[in-house]
């Protein structure tokens, strides 16, 4: 038996590779219109960097990542999000040191151990933005709006936003006590993962798909919110609201990783088995302090590529025309087949897509393949029309075909190519 992927990975092949490219270059268009830059950092790093970063309670750093130690006996992971890397390059950089507010996107492939579901994989692909510098609530509120927009232009349906905020530290600390207090009558009617998180991270516990109906009448960080973060919070929803960004306030939402301060805000979506986060995110004002650098506010978002594209499929979002060739070059005769392979070279200088034959195939085997490629045009090369300097240019759309002159083949697929 041949090798075969590791699990929990795939293979992106052409034709499904296509609708990821119109889903890549959306969001790289809507991070231009938002003012956010690329940024491409290492795939893996410093282990210390995400047990610092992401926070070594998560599940994420406690039984997820991808680690080993290199030749040089240092321990390295693959990086499991996106977040704590760019906040390192922020900091190794220092971008910080530039006057106006940091705005950094990324898109790549990031690594987690984990249980195999629909739409979750061990190697999978994140769209990140990263906004550094201001504690206003309004870049908050910004963040939201790219991702909302994200995935209403990419033409997902039925898409919504809930928020929360989870305070800061010393509120979460105070609300902590208070939300064991509660759980800890019903300890033994909880879950496994449940329970271990009482003694590790307890407010991670009301997000729990299992023990909903156990979870009435639980306290929430809601109120016991200080001044600062409940004005934050107001001031956020107004700036929602302003934008036209609909969302629900929901106080369970913690998400799963230790340094979000304030905001906390997710995606959710039908359609694809029981987990319906789509993509989320939140402030994280301490974490570039945590990592090495000056303390600087921060707030991103993480959206997950393999969801978004299976939801799209799901509901039968129109991809467009995802054929990719616009002239088949047919060449009929010695000559006319040398010919072809000039032409072919003049047609991709001229920015148009094109291909021939290249297995000696007769006239209608090679029409059959100008079809499987779906193309526009067939141009025919026969040794009478070479002789002519004339070439046979068939529009595949309606049958009809007319002589046009070699030199002006480019300029006659062009014009006919415009709307």
């Amino acid at each position: 038996m041949g090798f075969q992927k590791p699990p929990g990975t795939q293979d992106l092949l052409p034709g499904a590779v296509e609708k990821w490219q119109i889903v890549e270059a959306k969001a790289r268009d809507i991070c231009r219109r938002f003012n956010f830059r690329e940024i491409r950092t290492p795939i893996f790093e410093s282990t210390d960097l995400f047990q610092r970063g992401v926070g070594e309670t998560t599940d994420i750093v406690e039984k997820e990542m991808y680690t080993f130690t290199d030749r040089g006996d240092r321990s390295i992971t693959l990086r499991p999000e996106g977040t704590a890397g760019a906040v390192r390059a922020y900091v190794e950089n220092k971008l910080y040191g530039e006057p106006d507010v940091t705005k950094l996107y990324y898109i790549g492939p990031m690594f987690r151990y984990e249980r195999q579901q629909a739409g979750r994989y061990r190697q999978f692909h994140q769209f990140g933005v990263e906004a550094l510098g201001a504690v206003d609530p309004a870049l908050d509120a910004e963040v939201i709006a790219l991702g909302y927009t994200f995935y209403k232009e990419v033409g997902l349906n039925g898409v919504r936003v809930e928020i929360n905020s989870v305070g800061t530290p010393a509120i979460r600390t105070a609300f902590r006590e208070r939300l064991l207090a509660f759980l800890e009558p019903k300890r033994e009617l909880l879950c496994k993962d449940c329970r271990s998180r009482m003694d590790r991270n307890p407010l991670r516990v009301l997000d729990c798909k299992v023990d909903q109906q156990h979870f009435e009448g639980a306290p929430s960080i809601l109120d016991s919110l200080d001044d600062e973060c409940r004005t934050h919070f107001e001031a956020l929803q107004g700036h929602l609201g302003a934008m036209d960004i609909p969302f629900v306030i929901n106080p369970k939402l913690v998400r799963g990783l230790d340094y979000y301060t304030h905001t906390a805000f997710e995606y959710k979506a039908e359609g694809i088995g029981a987990i319906d986060t789509i993509g989320g995110g939140g402030r994280y004002n301490g974490l570039v302090e945590s990592i090495g650098g000056p303390d600087q506010p921060g707030v991103g978002l993480g959206l997950g590529l393999e969801r978004t594209v299976m939801l799209l499929e799901n509901q039968q979002a129109d991809w467009g025309d995802l054929s990719r060739v616009d002239v088949y070059l047919v060449g009929l005769g010695e000559a006319a087949e040398r010919e072809t392979v000039k032409l072919l070279q003049q047609l991709r200088n001229r920015g148009i897509a094109a291909e021939r034959d290249y297995l000696g195939r007769k006239m209608k085997a090679q029409m059959k393949s100008a079809d499987r490629y779906r193309v526009r045009f067939t141009a025919i090369l026969g040794e009478d029309e070479l002789a002519k300097g004339e070439i046979t240019l068939k529009d595949m759309s309606n049958g009809e075909q007319r002589q046009v002159s070699l030199t002006g083949l480019a300029d006659e697929i062009l014009a006919s190519s415009q709307p």
